[in-house]
């Protein structure tokens, strides 16, 4: 089983059963067109919220530019409610709470604490249909005020210059809320891709620990960290180590690895 970064917080992993494409923006390397021109398996595309830089139209296309493929676009819900697609354009159209199952793959909605939902997919073995591999993408589920929330915090909202009116403790409230929604589901995954983005500034790693104390990972990958670079995404391994978590510490756009030796 091979997963390949694409960019920011997108991601390719291809099983012996299907492909899993989530949130695809940009693709500095070539990644799609190099695995869609060898694979024929079928090809599951998610995009778990409408900013720009979890979804974009150009997705839509793959379905045309390789016609021998079999494409299966689930999109969070919040896309269409933005008008950025039309109710044509997915094939499953799911928001928190909606679970759809193909025989090949159980997708499960989760939460968010900003845009759209989170996902957990479930994809069967070819071989065995009694083994899964259980994948966890967050989306935009993050701790994203964690930088205000210092020891002498008191106050319920701040009038911050960058996101305007907040309350950091009442998100971290909501945000720590998806996660034991999310565990009532299950408290283990064997990959999960999360936003570890410097640019929220001290505490960035934050969200990140707070999952990882709740759930058991096998594989931990940070994302959304493109405007920060790639080695303040590093920084998270220090406490996946912790918790003897195997740590994927990416180094380029077009980087793979075989999730099974890792």
């Amino acid at each position: 089983m091979k997963l390949t970064y694409i960019f920011h917080s997108g991601f390719a992993i291809e099983t012996e059963s299907c492909v899993l494409i989530f949130d695809y923006w940009m693709d500095p390397t070539g990644v799609i067109s190099k695995i869609l021109s060898t694979t024929n398996k079928p090809v599951y595309v998610f995009a778990s919220h409408f900013h720009e830089d979890h979804f974009t139209k150009d997705i839509l296309k793959w379905r045309t530019d390789y016609p021998t493929l079999s494409f299966i676009y689930i999109l969070s819900k919040d896309i269409l409610k933005r008008r950025r697609a039309d109710k044509e354009d997915a094939d499953v159209w799911m928001a928190k709470g909606s679970v759809w199952s193909d025989g090949i793959v159980n997708v499960y909605a989760t939460g968010s604490n900003d845009s759209g939902v989170s996902w957990i997919v479930e994809v069967k073995d070819a071989k065995n249909q009694a083994t899964i591999k259980r994948f966890f993408h967050a989306g935009d589920l993050n701790n994203w005020y964690a930088r205000f929330l210092t020891d002498d915090y008191h106050r319920s909202t701040i009038d911050s210059e960058e996101f305007g009116v907040i309350d950091p403790i009442k998100d971290e409230k909501q945000f720590l809320g998806e996660l034991k929604d999310i565990k009532k589901i299950t408290d283990s995954f064997d990959v999960v891709m999360f936003p570890v983005d410097g640019r929220i500034g001290n505490g960035y790693t934050r969200g990140a620990r707070q999952f990882i104390e709740q759930f058991k990972v096998g594989l931990f990958i940070p994302m959304h960290f493109v405007v920060s670079g790639f080695k303040s995404a590093w920084r998270m391994k220090e406490f996946t180590d912790e918790y003897n978590i195997p740590f994927w510490s990416i180094e380029k756009e077009g980087q793979s690895i075989n999730i099974e030796k890792e």
